[in-house]
């Protein structure tokens, strides 16, 4: 349904600004309340708009029950009039949902698009020349990585002026391959040939809320598409020196969150899918590369022995949350790996069970500051034993 948002010349200004804020709450139209804010050429946040016009809306409404109320007293043909209503309210609704549908259609076509665009010329990657055999031990190597937020741009300042923590595609792209180079030398030094790699989330920014988007130097698609061609190179770099399982979770910040809809609306609508398929793509020919599925969309594998389970980790209580999954999937879960806090902690649940919650490759931001939250940027290297559980553990500072 085809609304005019633009301001007649008939129009007082708070007219103008009770009609938009009416067409937006009652779902007619299918934009931004920073968009409204800059038709209203207003200076104040999205949270205090939103405020001000649920108090419009409200008296909106009063005011048109109040006339309902009389039209009912008044009317002798109130009972059909109604019947109308409803029939014109059914129609509206009925365009409404097909407006949608065709909306959603057309931006998941567009996407589709550009990320087509992207990579139809990228050359195919050389994948190592020696397959590297998968040897059995007792203790079984994992390294764990994420919330890698690709593309955004900051840096947080301290109190005397200095630089807390800066980030940029490039900073990331220099975290990721001093990783590469320190993940190298432990698994030398423990002289291992395999190990578990655990994305768990997050890789791209800008996708759950408006702010966000300033902050990215390309756009989300954009973001994406650089972010798993370079995930691929790193991949195929790392198997040159180990045979690896990959394991990938998707974040909440790769969750696409159409019409405004809260968290888990669109749960399956999410850019690490993408990132997942391109990587096999990538990475078939790859004779020391696995990527390891699973229907849930979670990570779950058997290491020496033990049941280890990856999440993005949102959950509040994640000592609860490890016994609560065992029940739910009537399978015991012995170790619970998660990112989204963007630290490193362990937290013992029972003999050889535990949580890991794994540090970020971003470091502090906004957000983090804003909880009295910090950390260092890293990553974390773990070994399970046989019978001993999590035995050893490198925490890696990026």
């Amino acid at each position: 349904m085809d609304f005019n948002i633009e301001k007649s010349k008939s129009e007082s200004d708070f007219d103008y600004k009770e009609r938009l804020i009416i067409m937006k709450l009652d779902g007619q139209i299918d934009i931004e309340w920073a968009e409204i804010i800059d038709l209203l050429d207003l200076s104040c946040s999205v949270d205090h708009f939103r405020k001000v016009a649920k108090g419009i809306y409200e008296s909106y409404l009063n005011h048109k029950e109040e006339i309902c109320a009389k039209e009912v007293a008044q009317s002798p043909m109130q009972d059909k009039s109604t019947e109308i209503q409803k029939e014109r309210w059914k129609l509206q609704s009925e365009k409404l949902e097909y407006s949608k549908w065709l909306r959603e259609n057309a931006r998941d076509e567009l996407i589709l698009e550009k990320i087509t665009d992207s990579i139809s010329c990228i050359t195919p990657l050389e994948p190592p020349k020696i397959c590297i055999p998968y040897e059995k031990n007792d203790t079984e190597f994992s390294l764990l990585f994420g919330d890698e937020h690709f593309g955004c741009e900051f840096k947080i300042l301290g109190l005397h002026g200095e630089i807390l923590n800066e980030y940029s595609p490039e900073i990331f792209e220099a975290r990721m391959w001093k990783l590469l180079e320190q993940t190298i030398t432990i698994l030398r030094k423990e002289n291992v040939s395999f190990v578990n790699v655990f994305s768990m989330g997050d890789f791209t920014d800008g996708m759950i809320r408006i702010g966000q988007l300033m902050k990215l130097r390309y756009g989300v698609v954009d973001s994406t598409v650089k972010y798993m061609e370079f995930i691929s190179a790193w991949l195929n770099e790392l198997s040159k020196y180990a045979s690896i399982k990959f394991h990938m979770v998707n974040g909440n910040h790769s969750e696409i969150r159409m019409f405004n809809q809260p968290r888990s609306a669109f749960k399956d609508e999410n850019m690490g899918k993408i990132v997942s398929s391109y990587i096999k793509v990538r990475m078939f020919e790859n004779p020391n590369f696995e990527f390891i599925d699973n229907k849930t969309d979670l990570i779950f594998d058997t290491i020496s022995g033990y049941n280890v389970l990856g999440v993005h980790g949102e959950m509040k209580d994640m000592g609860r949350a490890i016994r609560d999954i065992s029940g739910t999937y009537n399978t015991r879960i012995d170790f619970l790996i998660a990112g989204h806090l963007h630290h490193s902690e362990f937290e013992t649940v029972g003999v050889n069970q535990g949580v890991i919650r794994v540090p970020s490759i971003v470091g502090i931001d906004d957000y983090s500051i804003s909880l009295n939250r910090t950390s260092c940027p890293g990553a974390t290297i773990i070994g399970l034993t046989n019978g001993y559980g999590k035995t050893i553990e490198y925490n890696i500072k990026l």
